[in-house]
């Protein structure tokens, strides 16, 4: 073996594989001579035809195998590019008896799993590269169609999965909604995602957002899944609360409200009420009120001074106005400081006779939704789950919808989703062992 071949095989880096022969060829297979004078074109790919040294092995359980069943035909698989030209490699692959298996199996390549067309570690730059931009733009720089690249992609993100340690029982539940944008042509808008709030991960994604649509999960659960869980953690949309309830098995567990929808109810009380006092008074009262909403919705800590005495003045406007956002920020202290149980009945309490006294009737409402969902927020602070994992999930979920323009695959799109939430690429050592899931499989003892 010359010194060419050595240099190919050790850029090739399979052990036991040889370069036989090296040649380049247009996009549609004829050979093309490189000369001394002239650079390749760009368009034109690398084809590998190499050799097996050692002695084949079988696909089914690795053991080494000389019996050779049948020759198989010469096939080709994309690899990684050189520079920048695309490279195949092409091997004729053996079918073997195998004593062990006792049966008529493949042998196996180093550089691909069976029925595969592209190499591991092909599949895990496809996949780096599709974290962060379409499948679309990713398959137009390699020259590859659209499947191929979805495929790839799919295959790694398999394999990263099976790396993964053994998860532990599901404990706490995250439920909510997402609306598919108006422009789908799906029967149905919104997709229903339940998370493991533990791990932030989703665990299902189902279309609709119906009690038969959560139904569907809670009866694939087995008794003993169903007994492990401690709580659910939701908005305030009923039906979510109805299917739980009427679910046989889930009797012990605790429902709780995250804070960002609780505020976001009495939000809309204080945007109400700031359109009745100041939008039907006149023109004079419209003006004053106009263009502050979220002066009146933010934190008062997030403000700055400008904003704060803004806030001062149109507070001392209307007497209404200025209970009604001391109400408020009461309610974001307790849904904060509650140490417990106990402390949020308290403050909750407090919370609703100051919404009783009042007469603006978006008040009102919002005491009526607040009672009827005070269990739901007491158990919040007893159980202190990490809700705002539902939120990162809604975040990471706009993003790639947003960049893939839709996806009508939900269970792609579910793998996909906990592989970004994951997210093994975010760290050096965590790509670095991404990466070599796709390097060559080690070999049976």
């Amino acid at each position: 073996m010359g010194q060419r071949s050595v240099s190919l095989a050790q850029l090739l880096g399979f052990d036991g594989w040889v370069v036989e022969e090296a040649f380049f060829e247009s996009e549609l297979g004829v050979h093309v001579v490189a000369t001394g004078r002239y650079a390749l074109l760009r368009g034109t790919r690398l084809v590998l035809r190499v050799r097996c040294r050692w002695r084949p092995r079988c696909s089914g359980c690795g053991s080494a195998c000389d019996a050779v069943h049948e020759l198989g035909t010469t096939r080709r698989w994309r690899d990684l590019p050189w520079s920048t030209h695309p490279v195949l490699i092409e091997y004729a692959p053996r079918r073997l008896k195998c004593r062990l298996c006792a049966a008529h199996l493949v042998e196996l390549v180093a550089w691909a799993e069976a029925r595969q067309t592209t190499t591991r570690r092909l599949q895990h730059q496809l996949a780096i590269e599709c974290a962060a931009a379409p499948i679309s733009q990713v398959a137009a720089r390699h020259g590859l169609p659209w499947s191929t690249v979805r495929r790839a992609e799919g295959h790694a993100i398999a394999r990263w999965e099976r790396s993964l340690p053994p998860t532990a029982p599901l404990r706490q539940v995250g439920l909510d909604e997402k609306y598919l944008g108006r422009r789908n042509r799906l029967a149905e808008k919104f997709v229903t995602i339940v998370s493991n709030l533990e791990t932030g991960e989703p665990i299902w994604i189902g279309a609709g957002r119906s009690k038969e649509t959560v139904r569907r999960w809670l009866d694939a659960l087995t008794p003993e899944q169903k007994k492990a869980i401690d709580l659910f953690a939701m908005d305030m949309y009923a039906a979510f609360y109805v299917a739980i309830d009427e679910t046989p098995g889930l009797e012990h567990v605790a429902i709780t409200h995250d804070p960002f929808h609780v505020m976001k109810r009495v939000g809309e009380a204080v945007d109400d009420a700031r359109r009745a006092i100041f939008f039907r008074s006149g023109p004079e009262q419209r003006a004053i009120g106009r263009g502050r909403r979220w002066l009146l919705l933010r934190a008062w800590e997030r403000n700055t001074a400008e904003q704060k005495a803004d806030l001062r003045w149109l507070l001392a406007q209307n007497g209404k106005l200025a209970r009604l956002y001391q109400l408020k920020e009461e309610t974001r202290a307790l849904l904060r400081d509650a140490v417990d149980g106990d402390a949020m009945l308290h403050g909750l309490e407090r919370v609703l006779r100051r919404t009783r006294r009042t007469t603006l009737n978006a008040v009102r409402r919002l005491g009526e939704s607040l009672e009827h969902h005070a269990d739901a927020i007491v158990a919040y602070a007893e159980w202190r789950p990490p809700t705002g994992r539902i939120e990162a999930l809604n975040n990471n979920w706009e993003a790639l919808v947003r960049r893939g323009r839709g996806y009508r695959d939900h269970e792609y799109l579910r793998r996909k989703l906990r592989f970004v939430i994951a997210n093994p690429l975010k760290t050096p050592g965590g790509l670095r062992t991404f990466v070599d899931l796709g390097q060559q499989v080690p070999r049976a003892a």
